[in-house]
């Protein structure tokens, strides 16, 4: 649906689409982001803004209002700043339906640039980045790819800017949510050229414009699962995800005492009408969707124009992360020293992937000092044990008084006890048994936490 007409796109014009939460860096992050570009001229900033539905800091900021349209029922602000050109969706936040309905909404805005910019809207900009960007991607697509770039950027501190991390990283597996969706976390990367990846991070994505119209964000998908969700779309349409081998922005992390949709959008808030849902209803649905798009569940959402492509198929996804997602196993090498991300070709054979994947474990078990006795002699220690529906050992660990006295919180006035191990697809943790031992007193009471 057009909103207004736009000149022809530059040959290398950037649509940069940000979802904005109330968020005081906002203007920040699109002076920064401005000043630091190579060609401002080329880029067109799409911004579905979730505050108040009141445009004047962008006016104070010193931007040019053009004119207003409307799109359905939201006021569309298109304004002009150093050559750039600004788009702002302005709404009141409890009207907002999530960070990706926030995208899509920006998303609409999108008219053939040639590049596609995703950020959050609490970032920092290398000198010449887009200028990088493209390079990178130009390069890229030599080889006969279709590429993307994506990554958790580096940190920034808004206090104090001259505090800025330096190194890049790469997207890894962390471990399967308690619904069975992949979570991520990332490890550093030392590469004098874009290195390949298989997930794409929500916060920095750079890619050629026909992202926009072939991987577009779906409206119902909440924020938790968002990355690995479009990671698989992306893939099954033929997109090749890079990580970049340089430092293009940097993202604000902390975040603390920022405004977040999930303190907003609260049962409180449904009850007075301010809100159609409260976000955990919104979460529920988007966590179906994103189980949808993997495959993992029983009675699937048809996801129309928001599902997988028909280029590469989801099983071959699967194999280049070495992630099973219904059985939620993984090849060794996503969870050892390497932390490998993408399998390339041929890596293993089709038996070697039936046969040699395994279930990562990871919990966080805590007891109070009540439960677990923990004035014990120093000659005593403690067995921890992690044992199957059947009762199979799967996991045992000791400690000595002064190793479970380093894993006391003070603050929580518990044992906190990391529990992280892998085992057979068909062996899963059921409970965890927490016993003492002393030379004087033999074993004492067995307390048992469900795993």
């Amino acid at each position: 649906m057009p909103i207004h007409n736009v000149v022809t796109p530059q040959p290398d014009s950037i649509f940069v689409s940000i979802a904005s939460y109330r968020d005081p860096e906002l203007i920040p992050t699109l002076r920064d982001m401005i000043a630091h570009a190579a060609n401002p001229a080329a880029l067109h900033i799409a911004i579905c803004c979730q505050h108040d539905s009141d445009v004047s800091p962008f006016i104070d900021f010193g931007m040019k209002l053009l004119h207003t349209e409307k799109i359905e029922s939201y006021d569309v602000s298109f304004f002009e700043y150093r050559d750039a050109r600004i788009s702002v969706i302005s709404l009141h936040y409890y009207e907002s339906k999530g960070a990706c309905w926030a995208r899509h909404m920006a998303e609409r805005l999108y008219r053939n640039e040639a590049w596609f910019l995703q950020i959050d809207s609490h970032c920092r900009f290398a000198p010449d980045w887009d200028r990088e960007a493209i390079a990178m991607l130009r390069e890229l697509q030599a080889d006969g790819t279709s590429p993307v770039l994506s990554t958790y950027p580096p940190a920034y501190d808004p206090e104090d800017e001259s505090k800025r991390t330096q190194f890049i990283s790469r997207l890894v597996f962390r471990e399967f949510s308690a619904d069975g969706i992949p979570m991520l976390s990332s490890t550093p990367l030392k590469s004098d050229k874009p290195a390949r990846c298989g997930y794409l991070a929500g916060g920095f994505i750079f890619a050629p414009g026909s992202f926009v119209r072939d991987v577009p964000n779906d409206p119902d998908i909440f924020f938790a699962g968002e990355e690995i969700a479009m990671a698989a779309r992306a893939f099954t349409h033929g997109y090749d995800i890079y990580t970049p081998n340089k430092i293009l922005l940097w993202h604000y992390y902390q975040r603390s005492d920022a405004s977040k949709i999930w303190s907003d959008h609260t049962n409180d808030a449904k009850k007075t009408g301010s809100v159609d849902l409260a976000w955990w209803e919104r979460d529920k649905i988007s966590k179906k969707r994103v189980r949808s798009v993997l495959g993992i569940d029983a009675s699937p959402y048809d996801l129309g124009c928001y599902g997988h492509g028909d280029i590469r198929t989801l099983a071959d996804f699967e194999q280049r992360l070495g992630v099973h997602f219904l059985s939620q196993t993984v090849m060794p090498d996503v969870i050892g020293r390497e932390r490998v991300s993408y399998f390339p070709g041929e890596s293993f054979s089709k038996e070697m992937w039936l046969t040699q994947r395994v279930h990562p474990n990871k919990r966080k078990i805590t007891f109070t000092i009540d439960e677990i006795m923990a004035d014990i002699d120093n000659d005593g220690w403690w067995h921890i044990g992690v044992y199957s529906e059947n009762n199979t050992l799967l996991e045992k660990k000791t400690f000595t008084p002064q190793e479970m006295a380093q894993r006391f919180s003070d603050k929580k006035n518990v044992y906190e006890i990391e529990l992280t191990f892998t085992t057979p697809p068909s062996l899963k943790p059921a409970v965890v048994r927490v016993c003492s031992y002393t030379q004087r007193q033999g074993w004492g009471k067995t307390v048992e936490k469900m795993w």
